[in-house]
């Protein structure tokens, strides 16, 4: 299975998996899914995140993967591209907020940070200004570059 960037066609299939994971879908907008990647192994996509943002901080963002694919490691392999993608822009910290997944994200090595640590570009987010509650963790990894 490839894991590829999201093209214009997969907007619609985005924004369903994402409701169906329970995951906002205010803000997406066609340019913002350009930062996508997708997972669709067959006709149907079954796994997606993005990437908002570029240069030292960004934040990893929408990852959702089929409710039957879950546990497999799809989920880690779309982090893992995302990372990938994320220190080809340049990326040196990357943040993410989460209502439910925090115990997920701190066994792929993020770890917890004060929200009022978060850089300007970060907080400027629409995730993090209003569409994710102040009760979400706010978490971050630095990348290494890979060798």
């Amino acid at each position: 299975m490839q894991i590829v960037p999201a093209g214009p066609a997969d907007g619609a299939d985005i924004k369903r998996l994402l409701e169906a994971s329970a995951l906002t879908t205010d803000d997406l907008t066609p340019e913002l899914q350009e930062n996508f990647l997708v997972l669709r192994p067959g006709p149907d996509l079954v796994a997606v995140v993005g990437i908002e943002g570029a240069g030292p901080a960004a934040l990893l963002r929408s990852l959702a993967v089929s409710e039957h694919l879950r546990g497999g490691g799809v989920g880690r392999q779309m982090v893992a591209s995302a990372e990938a993608m994320a220190r080809r822009r340049g990326v040196i910290s990357l943040y993410l907020l989460t209502t439910t997944a925090a115990d997920y994200f701190l066994k792929l090595g993020y770890r917890n940070a004060p929200r009022d640590t978060a850089p300007a570009v970060i907080r400027s987010t629409p995730q993090f200004s209003g569409l994710c509650p102040a009760s979400s963790s706010f978490m971050m990894e630095r990348l290494e570059p890979k060798r």
